[in-house]
């Protein structure tokens, strides 16, 4: 069975976030997952993403994390 790697999104309030660029998801490696998010993370946060949290078969492996830049 091949892993799925997800992200979900978030506004800066928690609350799930559905709008903004279409996710090629799920991905079939977390490299996939993360390279995609690298070359999107501006286009979410401009579509109203705060946080984003990226899941394997459904499990969090990392998240909520900011899309703001830091100070």
């Amino acid at each position: 069975m091949s892993e799925r790697w997800t992200w979900t999104y978030a506004d800066a309030d928690g609350a799930p976030v559905t709008a903004g660029p279409t996710t090629p998801s799920p991905f079939p490696t977390q490299s996939d997952a993360e390279s995609w998010f690298g070359e999107t993370w501006h286009d979410l946060a401009d579509a109203g993403v705060a946080s984003v949290t990226l899941h394997r078969d459904g499990e969090v492996v990392y998240g909520p994390m900011s899309l703001e830049a830091a100070p």
